[in-house]
C-alpha cells in the first residue's frame, strides 16, 4: 500500500512521519496540494491519503473533491482528513467533500495507526472486488468485457501513435475430448496450465484474456503480424513443450491460433479485426492443428508447426 501524506505544518509533518517510518511504511510526503494532485493523476497514485485540511495550493477540501472525479475510472484512493477543527459540522463538511474518515491535530500515534489499518482492509476488498469483475475466476486471466476494453483502448492508442496492434486468437486443440474422457476437474487444470503458459513470455504491457470457453485472446501493442506470427509460434510450442499433470493423467496440449495486425489490415474495425483472427484460427484448426495462421497468407507458411 502506498501513502501520500500532504501537509504543509512542519511539526505535523514531523510527527506523521516519525510514525510512517517506524510503521515500515511506503509513504510520500508533499506540503502543496496542487504537487499532490499531480502525484494523485501519475500511474503510480497512492492508495491512501493523509490530507491536511489547509493547503498552499489546492487546499484539502478542494483536494478531497478532485480525489473523487479519480473513483470514475475505477482508481478508488482511501482519503483521511487531517486537521485541528473539531466541530461536528466540519466532520460533516469533511465527510460531504469526500474524505473516508477523519483525524484531529495534533495526530495521535495509535489512533493514525487505526485509521491506516481500517482503510488499508478497506483498499484490499475494493481491489478485490476490482479484480473480481474484471478476471476471469479460474484462470485468472482478463475476461472478456475487460480484454475487449482493453484492446478498444490499444487500437485507439495505436491510432494516436501511427502504431500497430495485432491480435492473436489462441483455441485449445481437442479441448472436449479431454472434459469427456477425464471429467470436468481435469479440463479446469488443463485451461489454468494453458493460460498460465499463454502469458509466460508476454512483454509487461501485453494483454492476456480468456475469450470464451478454452478460446484466449492476447494483444500485442506494438507488434506488426510478423512479429506477432513469430511471438505466436513461440508460444504455441511453449504450450505443446511439456504434458499437463492432472489428478487422473498426464495430458499432451497444444493450441491452434490466428494472427491479425493493423499492419495488414489498417483500416478495419475491432469487430474486423477479431473476425479476420477468428478466421485464421479455423484456418489452423482445418489446416492440421498445432500451428498458427495469419491474415497474410505468406506469413503463414513460416508460422507453422
Amino acid at each position: 500500500m502506498k501513502i501520500l501524506l500532504v501537509e504543509d505544518s512542519k511539526f505535523d509533518l514531523r510527527r506523521v512521519t516519525e510514525c510512517l517510518k517506524e510503521w515500515h511504511l511506503d509513504y510520500t510526503a508533499v506540503a502543496d496540494g496542487s504537487e499532490a494532485w499531480a502525484l494523485l493523476q501519475s500511474p503510480q497514485a497512492p492508495d491512501l491519503v493523509l490530507l491536511d485540511w489547509m493547503l498552499p495550493g489546492i487546499d484539502g477540501l478542494e483536494l478531497c473533491r478532485k480525489i473523487r472525479t479519480l473513483g470514475v475510472n475505477g482508481n478508488y484512493i482511501y482519503t483521511v482528513m487531517l486537521t485541528g477543527k473539531q466541530k461536528k459540522a466540519d466532520l460533516l463538511t469533511a465527510m460531504a467533500a469526500g474524505a473516508d474518515d477523519y483525524l484531529t491535530k495534533p495526530v495521535e500515534p495509535s489512533e493514525l495507526r487505526a485509521k491506516i489499518l481500517v482503510g488499508k482492509r478497506i483498499i484490499e476488498l475494493q481491489q478485490s472486488l476490482k479484480f473480481a469483475a474484471t478476471h476471469d475466476f479460474l484462470t485468472r486471466l482478463r475476461n472478456r468485457a475487460e480484454i475487449m476494453s482493453a484492446l478498444k483502448r490499444e487500437l485507439s492508442r495505436a491510432e494516436r501513435q501511427g502504431k500497430p496492434v495485432s491480435v492473436i486468437l489462441a483455441d485449445i486443440d481437442h479441448f472436449k475430448q479431454v472434459n469427456d474422457s477425464l471429467g470436468h476437474a481435469a479440463g479446469d487444470v488443463v485451461l489454468k496450465e494453458v493460460a498460465s503458459r499463454l502469458q509466460r513470455d508476454l512483454r509487461a504491457y501485453d494483454l492476456a484474456g480468456r475469450y470464451g470457453g478454452e478460446e484466449f485472446l492476447l494483444v500485442l501493442p506494438g507488434c506488426g503480424s510478423a512479429v506477432a506470427a513469430r511471438r505466436a509460434d513461440e508460444i504455441r510450442g511453449l504450450v505443446a513443450k511439456d504434458a499437463v499433470i492432472t489428478t487422473f493423467s498426464q495430458v499432451s496440449v497444444t493450441v491452434s491460433m490466428g494472427v491479425a495486425g493493423t499492419d495488414v489490415l489498417p483500416t478495419e474495425t475491432l469487430e474486423d479485426l477479431l473476425q479476420q483472427a477468428d478466421e485464421a484460427l479455423y484456418r489452423a484448426k482445418r489446416n492440421g492443428r498445432n500451428r498458427v495462421d495469419v491474415v497474410s497468407p505468406e506469413l503463414s507458411l513460416s508460422a507453422t508447426k
